[in-house]
C-alpha cells in the first residue's frame, strides 16, 4: 500500500472514524481525475488530485461528514448537492416518501403538497418525481438552506412543480391535500452529545426543537388542522421516544393519529394523521 494512503489511513483510524477503509475508497474515488474504481492495496495515485485528496483527509480527520466533503448524499432514489446549512438527509426520513406511497397509490393525482422545513428540498423533489402532478411548496426559515433546495431543483429540474418560500407555517394561508415534515426534535442536551458531524457541522437549526425537542409538534398540533384540506394527510419523523409524548400533543388537535411506522432499527418513527 502506497505510505500516502497507509498515512492518511492511520489518521483516519486515531480519530475513531467508523469505517476508515470505506471512508479513504470514497475520498480517494471523488479525488480522482478519472472515474475508475479504486484499488486500496495498489491505487494509481498519477490518476488522484493529490492536493484535493489531502484536502479531503483534513476535513474527515475534523469530522466533517464525507457527505458534506463531496457535497453529495443520495436520498431514495436520487443525490441531492448538500453543505453545511442543510442536514445530511437520513435513510430513516425516506420512510415519510414510503408512508405517503401508501396513502396515495394514485401517483397521478393533483396533491397539492406542503414541505415544512425543506433543507436540502430532498423530500419534496422526491415526491415530486413520484407525483408528477402534484404542486408542491417548500417552505424553511433559513435563506441559506433554500439556496440549496434551489440548486437541487434545478439539479432534477422541478422548478415547474415546486415553489420555494421564505416563511414561517404559521404565515401560510393555503389549504393542502398534504403536509409533510422532518422538523428539529433534539433537546439542546441531545445535540451537545451528538457526534462531531452532526454538531459541528450540521445547523442547530434544523435538529434542536426547543428544550424538550418537542416545540414544532405542539406548534404543528395548535395550526395544522387550519391548512388541511377535508380529506387531508399530515405525515412527520419524529425523535427517539417521542412517540407518547406527540400522541398527547396532538390529542386536542383536530388530527387523528393513523399510524405510527417504525425504521429498519424498530424505532417508532413516522407519524402518520389525518383530519377528524
Amino acid at each position: 500500500m502506497n505510505n500516502l494512503i497507509k498515512e492518511s489511513l492511520t489518521k483516519l483510524k486515531q480519530k475513531n472514524i467508523n469505517n476508515p477503509e470505506l471512508d479513504l475508497r470514497i475520498l480517494l474515488k471523488h479525488a480522482s481525475k478519472k472515474n475508475n474504481e479504486i484499488i486500496l492495496s495498489n491505487p494509481n495515485l498519477d490518476n488522484i488530485d493529490i492536493v484535493k485528496f489531502k484536502s479531503y483527509i483534513r476535513k474527515r480527520i475534523k469530522r466533517q461528514s464525507i457527505a458534506k466533503i463531496i457535497n453529495n448524499k443520495s436520498f431514495w432514489k436520487y443525490d441531492f448537492y448538500i453543505n453545511d446549512f442543510v442536514l445530511d438527509p437520513r435513510p430513516e426520513t425516506e420512510l415519510i416518501i414510503e408512508e405517503v406511497l401508501n396513502i396515495y397509490r394514485n401517483k397521478n393525482l393533483k396533491l397539492k403538497i406542503l414541505d415544512i422545513g425543506t433543507g436540502s428540498g430532498c423530500i419534496a423533489i422526491s415526491l415530486a418525481k413520484e407525483f408528477k402532478n402534484a404542486s408542491i411548496t417548500a417552505i424553511d426559515i433559513s435563506q441559506e438552506a433554500l439556496e440549496v433546495a434551489e440548486k437541487n431543483l434545478k439539479i432534477h429540474n422541478c422548478g415547474n412543480q415546486i415553489q420555494l418560500k421564505l416563511i414561517d407555517f404559521k404565515n401560510i394561508n393555503s389549504k393542502f391535500d398534504l403536509i409533510v415534515s422532518n422538523p428539529p426534535y433534539l433537546t439542546n442536551d441531545q445535540f451537545n452529545k451528538t457526534d462531531p458531524e452532526v454538531k459541528n457541522f450540521e445547523p442547530k437549526l434544523a435538529l434542536v426543537g426547543g428544550h424538550d425537542g418537542l416545540k414544532f409538534y405542539r406548534e404543528y398540533s395548535n395550526n395544522l388542522k387550519n391548512l388541511m384540506n377535508k380529506t387531508a394527510y399530515f405525515v412527520c419523523e419524529i425523535g427517539i421516544n417521542q412517540r407518547q409524548d406527540c400522541e398527547e400533543i396532538f390529542q386536542n388537535s383536530g388530527l387523528y393519529l393513523n399510524k405510527i411506522v417504525n425504521d429498519l432499527q424498530g424505532i417508532e418513527r413516522i407519524l402518520s394523521f389525518s383530519k377528524i
